[in-house]
């Protein structure tokens, strides 16, 4: 798995989008149980704190030891530094296993294995990111321009996935229909910049070429901005969520 979120790992906590309450009450609604729960990629911590609330016990891993130290804290989540792929945990212990914007990294074949491994039968795989943000259309066409023309050849191959809204991952679970939620937030102009410069793509941008490509965008934002302080930000929600059935799907449609 790379690792391309250990560099100012403190700005994915400050500047990335939280997930809407809405979502949260969904998936509490559908979980038949809430003792154990894997937070896999967890980053900044922020989908285990949410789930620490409502679980008995969370579980959250990272291969970065810098987003482990920065990641929020709580009494009954448990950090540690694992890959998704090979871990630790005892079999058939998870009610729940959520992957927060970063199942594109990972290795599917030999995670869903883990996942299989370590959850209990009727457990849910919940695998949730967020597509590229809206501000205006004036904005959003700046941000397109950047995103595809300036740092386009700079994304790793995985984005495909984000782009694709998670759709063309590999999912061998019983998946069920989900709600669309999106997440409406309010940014000041130096928070959407933050966030921006979180983007992988532009970290591999300033490596390459020792400038920072958003300085313009900065700019070109900054006329369209307006005399908002704050401004409406809308992320539209990645979601799939399935059910660990006793056999995996592609037997049970074999055996069919």
């Amino acid at each position: 798995m790379k690792d391309n979120f250990s560099i100012h790992s403190d700005n994915y906590k400050k500047y990335r989008p939280n997930y809407p309450s809405d979502f949260y009450k969904y998936l509490n609604s559908i979980l038949p149980s809430k003792i154990k729960a894997w937070d896999c990629g967890t980053g900044n911590g922020q989908v285990a704190f949410e789930l620490a609330k409502t679980f008995n016990s969370v579980f959250a891993t990272d291969i970065s030891h810098s987003q482990i130290d920065n990641a929020i804290q709580g009494d009954n989540i448990f950090y540690s530094i694992q890959p998704a792929e090979k871990t630790n945990f005892e079999a058939q212990q998870f009610d729940l296993i959520i992957i927060a914007q970063a199942i594109h990294w990972f290795d599917f074949d030999k995670f869903y294995k883990e996942v299989r491994r370590t959850a209990k039968d009727n457990a849910l795989i919940c695998v949730i990111g967020y597509g590229r943000l809206q501000v205006s259309k004036k904005i959003d066409a700046l941000i397109t321009k950047f995103y595809k023309n300036t740092i386009g050849i700079y994304w790793d191959e995985e984005r495909k996935y984000i782009d694709q809204n998670y759709q063309t991952i590999p999912f061998p679970f019983d998946e069920i229909e989900v709600p669309k939620f999106t997440n409406s937030l309010y940014w000041t102009f130096e928070h959407l910049m933050g966030y921006i410069n979180t983007w992988s793509a532009v970290k591999h941008f300033i490596k390459k070429n020792g400038f920072n490509p958003t300085d313009k965008l900065r700019l070109q934002i900054e006329e369209q901005w307006g005399f908002e302080i704050k401004r409406e930000i809308n992320f539209p929600l990645l979601l799939r969520i399935g059910i660990k059935s006793q056999l995996p799907t592609m037997y049970k449609r074999n055996a069919g």
